[in-house]
């Protein structure tokens, strides 16, 4: 038997999830909806429309125009828009080749971006310094008020503890252990901050902008030092009893295709991760230049030289890295094939730094797979990009913080009991 729990209304949050609602349809509508548009898409009064809207004025949120009046037609009305520069998000994407840090405004456009070099040391404080360096001077370099910024959004790799704020213990960052970094960064920087993993700020910035088709059912992938694939699913991102799905890198491709960390041929992570791809390319002979191979550099550097490496052969048209590349995203669509199978999904989104710069040799090989592929209700699988301009993750990390502040939550209105 089921049991219920009945809640009430919380009618003091009512107005504000109004104003939420209609700032998110604002959004959305891009500058074409009149205060009767917002009335038919949202199901609220009129009445209940023109209060929140003023509200929405008298903040500076957004902004209207009259409608240029037809002949013969009535009064005309005029068009809301959001004002982008009235509110600005940090996002901070923090991985173990570099430190990327955002600026978006209210719109989600990218206003400002750095990078930096992750510290080599791995130190968790070496780390902490850079991220909240970078965040200031992102911020002193737009010349944005910090009153007018809703915070801070931090991606990082799994597993993290999503509610405490802590970076757990990632494998490439191998002396990260419950470090604190939601709280120490809150503190230095004195803004709002949150933490999720950054596969699922990359599902978020999917989500956030609706050039991406926002699709309701995916299977994100990010590939870069690791792999994961994060899970959208009803419109909505699946984050998993602890915050951690997503993890990916044992997940079969299939097939005996290099060796994973945990000694297993045929994980996704020992065939599309940086760190796979060099060994991969170097046991087939592929030269990829002596910045991959330096004894000097830390395993991550030599990774992240390695593609680099590879696009300039693929590029180049060298005839042993496209077969390889090819293969590689065979592999990447035989995983798939089994998500997408199993939790009915119709959407493929690859992402990350491996395929910004590979995606134009996987991609054959992963359509290749998912193409053939005999999907249960006899709908195909379709490959989007990403949206937005700016590196995905630290984009997605700010649209967390966006969606955190500004999407309404109908949760939010009932009374806990």
């Amino acid at each position: 038997m089921t049991t219920v729990s009945t809640r009430g209304t919380n009618l003091p949050r009512m107005g504000g999830f109004n104003q939420a609602a209609l700032l998110e349809a604002i959004r959305l509508g891009a500058g074409t909806c009149t205060r009767a548009d917002l009335a038919r898409k949202t199901g609220l009064s009129a009445q209940t429309v023109t209060n929140a809207v003023r509200r929405l004025l008298e903040a500076g949120l957004v902004t209207e125009e009259d409608v240029k009046r037809q002949p013969g037609a009535g009064r005309p009305g005029t068009t809301l828009d959001i004002v982008p520069d009235s509110r600005f998000a940090v996002g901070v994407h923090l991985d173990p080749a570099a430190v990327v840090v955002v600026l978006l405004d209210l719109a989600g456009q990218v206003v400002a971006t750095r990078t930096a070099p992750t510290p080599e040391s791995e130190e968790p404080g070496a780390a902490l310094e850079v991220v909240v360096r970078e965040i200031d001077a992102v911020l002193d370099g737009a010349a944005v008020e910090r009153d007018r910024v809703l915070g801070v959004g931090l991606a990082t790799p799994g597993p993290i503890d999503r509610a405490r704020g802590l970076v757990l213990d990632p494998p490439h960052l191998t002396t990260w252990h419950d470090v604190p970094l939601r709280d120490e960064v809150a503190r230095r920087t004195g803004l709002p901050t949150l933490l999720d993993k950054d596969v699922l700020a990359v599902a978020a910035a999917i989500l956030w902008f609706p050039a991406s088709g926002r699709p309701t059912d995916a299977a994100v992938v990010y590939a870069g030092t690791g792999v994961a694939i994060g899970i959208v699913s009803g419109g909505d991102i699946v984050r998993g009893v602890s915050g951690n799905a997503g993890e990916a890198g044992h997940v079969s491709v299939g097939r005996a295709f290099g060796r994973c960390a945990c000694g297993r041929e045929g994980c996704l992570g020992g065939v599309l991760s940086a760190n796979a791809i060099l060994a991969n390319a170097v046991e087939r002979g592929i030269d990829l230049g002596a910045g991959a191979t330096d004894a000097g550099a830390s395993e991550t550097v030599r990774a992240d030289r390695a593609v680099d490496g590879l696009r300039a052969l693929a590029e180049a048209g060298d005839p042993a890295v496209a077969p390889f590349l090819h293969e590689t995203g065979a592999a990447l669509g035989s995983a798939l094939t089994t998500v997408c199978e199993l939790l009915d999904l119709d959407t493929v989104v690859p992402s990350g730094p491996v395929w910004d710069r590979l995606g134009p040799w996987l991609e054959p090989g992963l359509r290749s797979v998912l193409d053939a592929y005999p999907m249960p209700g006899h709908h195909p699988l379709r490959v989007l990009g990403t949206a937005g301009d700016g590196p995905v993750a630290a984009v997605g990390a700010a649209c967390l913080m966006l969606d955190d502040a500004l999407t309404p939550r109908p949760t939010g209105l009932l009374l806990r009991v």
